[in-house]
């Protein structure tokens, strides 16, 4: 990943060489602490800085090499929102790297997020989607929960849904989240939580 060196008497004054020479508000940097060199009579502190461009940079050529190690060829296409940067590929075998219930692609992403946080030492924002199978799978997820919590709030019985990942059962507790008629808790173990959909007991 490219990276820049800044070296200050204190961090906040590396802090600010970096964000004059990249031109970048601090907010949009990521800054990792490298080391401190403390002399007899002075200290300097040392910081590796990133860029929101570099980090994607970084992950679209780690992608491109993981599918090419695949022997797959992909197009991949980037979406940068305010807090979340999305990465869509579109690649000549999409069900390979989607695996069977998306388990491939959870662990492309989960790998994606170990490398980048080893990189610039913290959380990065990001989805990698295959082909919009996240997307549909929302939709279907989304449209799941809202039949269910129609069928639970005529019934007054509480359903429970089949397990599902963290990722899944947080689509079912947002979208249920506003619902003035069920409420949504989930339980178990892992890796065989659910959520169950409760009707609201009457106030």
């Amino acid at each position: 990943m490219k990276k820049s060196k800044y070296v200050g008497k204190t961090k906040e004054e590396a802090i600010s060489q970096a964000t004059i020479a990249l031109q970048e508000l601090e907010k949009d940097l990521y800054i990792k602490e490298v080391e401190v060199k403390s002399g007899l009579f002075s200290k300097k502190v040392e910081i590796e800085v990133a860029t929101k461009e570099d980090i994607i940079e970084f992950i679209k050529d780690y992608l491109k090499d993981l599918i090419k190690n695949m022997n797959l060829t992909a197009n991949i296409e980037v979406k940068k929102r305010e807090e979340m940067v999305s990465f869509t590929i579109y690649s000549d075998n999409n069900a390979i790297l989607i695996g069977k219930n998306g388990k491939t692609l959870d662990a492309i992403t989960t790998m994606i997020k170990q490398v980048v946080h080893k990189e610039i030492g913290t959380y990065f924002n990001l989805t990698i989607d295959i082909g919009e199978y996240k997307m549909q799978q929302q939709r279907r997820l989304e449209s799941l929960a809202k039949r269910v919590a129609r069928e639970v709030s005529k019934s007054k019985i509480a359903a429970k849904l089949d397990p599902m990942n963290s990722y899944e059962r947080r689509i079912i507790h947002t979208v249920l989240a506003e619902n003035k008629r069920v409420i949504t808790e989930s339980e178990g173990e892992e890796p065989n939580r659910f959520v169950v959909i409760k009707p609201k007991e009457d106030e």
